[in-house]
Parts: structure tokens; C-alpha cells; sequence
């Protein structure tokens, strides 16, 4: 057994003995950072703006412990939150929550570039090392595509390169892909992250499409853009499409443009109980991806995470990744 396995392995056994599971069942995937969770808890004083309580899917506490119960059969040895929430304050209240959990390696908070006091609030945030970037995009009734040319927008994408930091996007259409390309152009330095492609607004109209497909040529070309296969699954004629012969056409496209450098797993926990449990996506993206070798596997379940947020370990398992 050469350094490689013996270290990737390692980190398997721990993810087993976190799991209070088998060596066995665990070593058939290898370990695994979620970079697409939410974390909310609508018992907070005052509520939480996302989700609602007509949501009985989601409407209940979201937080680490209940995260590692369901996901940690499945190798998950970190995970990345994601905002769920407009609110400022909201920026301090998850880094407080991913601070009690090392499970949680990092967070991308919610912040609009060139508002008043950008400047001071992602300076300060950002000291803190679990504060990896932001999301912008087709959410909380905003528009990238209009709001990038509003004044200091640009000033603020160009402090969030300059710190290091991940300009993330949210609920993909054509028309914001064409602008993360444009903006992935502006700034080169800037690490763009595109979630839940597969469940992207893909134009059925001929050229339209043709377009789609080149703004993400366009996006694939830059070292710095990388991409979530998440929001894999989708429901035909009312019913939620679990087998992997209906997605593998649309993951290949995907993997195909960007190769596996820049693609991503990310669960949208538990965003993702609107259609199916956990298991359902990770299982089958465990299965697609058996078939891309052992290396582009491991890429995909954590490598490519370090690339994309430079997230730091907290967790024994977590630190040897960075030594396979």
C-alpha cells in the first residue's frame, strides 16, 4: 500500500469510528466535504426569514448535530454552510453556530458588495477564518445581471478577490451564467463558485442553448471558477428521479465542460428534503462518480473543496486530507 491509500484510507477509518460503523461500509467512498448546507433554528428569538412555517419540510431546527447524524454514514467528515438568510446580523449568528462544531470547516455569509459599510463588515468578518466569502445571485430579490453595474458593486467584488475570499452564486438561469462569465473575465483573480448547475434553467430553444453552453465554456476556461453538482435530483410526471440513467447524460455535459479540477459535491442539506432524504443524492453521485477513477472521485468528494475555499482542518480526519 503506497503513502496515498494508507493516508486516504486512514481518514477513512476515522470517518468509520466517527460513524460507529464498519471500516468495511465506509471505505467504499472515500471522505467526504459537504460544501453546500444550510444551517437555521426557527426557534431563535424573532424567527428566521427562510424557511416559513408553511414549509413543514423545512421547518425545524437545521444545525450541526442533526447534520452529522444523517450524514456521517456517508464518509462526511466536514461541511461547508451556506447562508439562509438576508439578515446582516445573520453573518455573526452563523459563525457563531460553525464555531461550537468543527464539523463545519467554513461558511460563505451574505453581504451586497458596494452597500454602505461593505468595506468594514468584510474586513472584519473575514478575520475570522471561518468566514470563506459570499453568495449573490438569483436570491432575496436581487439580480447580479442588473445589480453588478450598480456603483461600488464592482469596487466590492474587486475587495472580495483582493481578501482571498469566494464569490459564490445562487439558483443558476442563462442570463446569470452569461454574467459570472463576465465577471469571471473582469476578475480573473476572483474565485467564483456556481451552485446547483444541474438544476439550472437549461434553454430548450436551439441557440439559445448553444449560447448557455458557451458562457460556460467561457466560465471553464478560468483557473479560479469551479462548480456544485448539487440539486441533482428533479421529479417527472410528479415523481422524484432517484435512478442514475436520467441525470448521467446532464452530469456528464457538466463534468465534461469542466473537468475534474473544478466540480464540486455539495448535498443542499436540507434544502434537499423537499424531494428526497439525504442518501438520495449522495448516493447516487457516489455511483456516477465510480466510474472516474479513484483520484478524480477523491477530487470531487473533498480535493477540489480545499482549491475552491481554502478552508482550514479542525478535526484530525479533516487534517489528513491535506497530507494524501
Amino acid at each position: 500500500m503506497d503513502r496515498r491509500s494508507f493516508l486516504r484510507n486512514s481518514a477513512l477509518m476515522t470517518g468509520a469510528l466517527c460513524a460507529e460503523q464498519s471500516p468495511s461500509l465506509a471505505s467504499q467512498t472515500p471522505p467526504v466535504i459537504d460544501t453546500h448546507i444550510h444551517l437555521f433554528d426557527p426557534t431563535r428569538p424573532g424567527g428566521v426569514p427562510w424557511p416559513t412555517p408553511e414549509d413543514t419540510a423545512l421547518y425545524k431546527t437545521a444545525l450541526p448535530p442533526r447534520y452529522r447524524r444523517i450524514s456521517q454514514r456517508f464518509g462526511v467528515v466536514g461541511a461547508i454552510a451556506i447562508e439562509a438568510s438576508p439578515l446582516f446580523a445573520d453573518n455573526d449568528w452563523l459563525l457563531s453556530v460553525a464555531g461550537k462544531y468543527p464539523l463545519i470547516v467554513g461558511i460563505i455569509g451574505d453581504l451586497v458588495p458596494g452597500s454602505p459599510g461593505f468595506e468594514d463588515a468584510l474586513d472584519r468578518l473575514r478575520r475570522n477564518p471561518l468566514y470563506l466569502g459570499l453568495r449573490y445571485g438569483n436570491l432575496w430579490d436581487r439580480n447580479l445581471t442588473t445589480d453588478v453595474s450598480k456603483p461600488g458593486f464592482a469596487d466590492g467584488l474587486r475587495l472580495l478577490s483582493d481578501a482571498g475570499l469566494v464569490f459564490e452564486s445562487a439558483n443558476p438561469t442563462p442570463e446569470l451564467i452569461q454574467t459570472l462569465a463576465d465577471v469571471s473575465e473582469k476578475f480573473p483573480a476572483l474565485t467564483i463558485v456556481v451552485d446547483h448547475l444541474p438544476n439550472g434553467a437549461i434553454p430548450a430553444d436551439e441557440p439559445a442553448r448553444k449560447l448557455y453552453l458557451k458562457n460556460l465554456a467561457r466560465l471553464s476556461a478560468s483557473g479560479k471558477v469551479f462548480v456544485k453538482l448539487s440539486e441533482v435530483l428533479n421529479k417527472k410526471d410528479g415523481k422524484v428521479v432517484t435512478d442514475l440513467t436520467a441525470h448521467e447524460g446532464l452530469l456528464d455535459e457538466l463534468w465534461n465542460i469542466f473537468g475534474d479540477d473544478k466540480v464540486m459535491y455539495g448535498s443542499d442539506w436540507p434544502n434537499s428534503d423537499h424531494l428526497a432524504p439525504y442518501a438520495a443524492t449522495i448516493t447516487l453521485l457516489e455511483k456516477y462518480t465510480a466510474k472516474k477513477g479513484p483520484q478524480a472521485r477523491e477530487k470531487f468528494f473533498w480535493g477540489n473543496s480545499i482549491k475552491a475555499y481554502r478552508w482550514k482542518p479542525r478535526t484530525p480526519a479533516q487534517q489528513l486530507l491535506f497530507s494524501v
